[in-house]
């Protein structure tokens, strides 16, 4: 069965965002070109290294020789989308994701593949590495001053979190918190 491939070369609009409240929110990388929007589920800890390695990535094109790529080194305000996910409608649950440049068209280029069954007599590393039977997967590429923005977007995002405990360190529900404090 062929893999089918979500894919945007150049979208209008690429995002991370939430849906459901601090503490028991559902993280989506969401993707949009003209009418066509596909939105993947992700997890918080996904959302945040997505935005860590686009800033890396970025960092080191900054300092070749002239900036050959034109990479700003801050967030183009023009490029800053502070809107609410469209509507949502789960295409899949992100497992494994591979981030990289294509220098051809100076493009960050996300992949991102479905969470696949695991069976008891599977061997679980050969699932890590073989994205080729995925049904289904998500290709975006994105200029360098919209990767920029996405980054910042996502960081923020995943910051918008519960509040953390200065005492313990745990997050604070917004029903109240019980604070553990380790013994001395």
């Amino acid at each position: 069965m062929p893999t089918t491939v979500h894919e945007f070369a150049w979208p209008d609009r690429v995002v991370v965002g939430t849906i459901g409240v601090p503490g028991a929110r559902t993280f989506y990388l969401q993707v949009r070109t003209g009418k066509q929007i596909v939105s993947i589920a992700m997890e918080k800890q996904q959302s945040a290294q997505l935005a860590e390695k686009i800033d890396e990535i970025l960092d080191q094109l900054i300092t070749l020789e002239g900036n050959p790529f034109s990479v700003p080194t801050t967030t183009p305000i023009e490029l800053v989308d502070n809107d609410q996910l469209e509507a949502v409608q789960e295409q899949f649950r992100t497992g494994v994701m591979s981030l990289g440049w294509d220098p051809t068209t100076a493009q960050i280029v996300i992949e991102a593949y479905p969470i696949t069954e695991v069976d008891d007599d599977e061997d679980e590393d050969a699932l890590l590495h073989d994205d080729a039977d995925a049904p289904e997967m998500l290709r975006v590429r994105m200029p360098v001053g919209t990767a920029r923005a996405f980054a910042k977007r996502a960081r923020e995002v995943v910051g918008a979190g519960r509040p953390i405990c200065p005492l313990c360190g745990y997050p604070i529900d917004a029903d109240g918190h019980i604070c553990t404090l380790p013994e001395v």
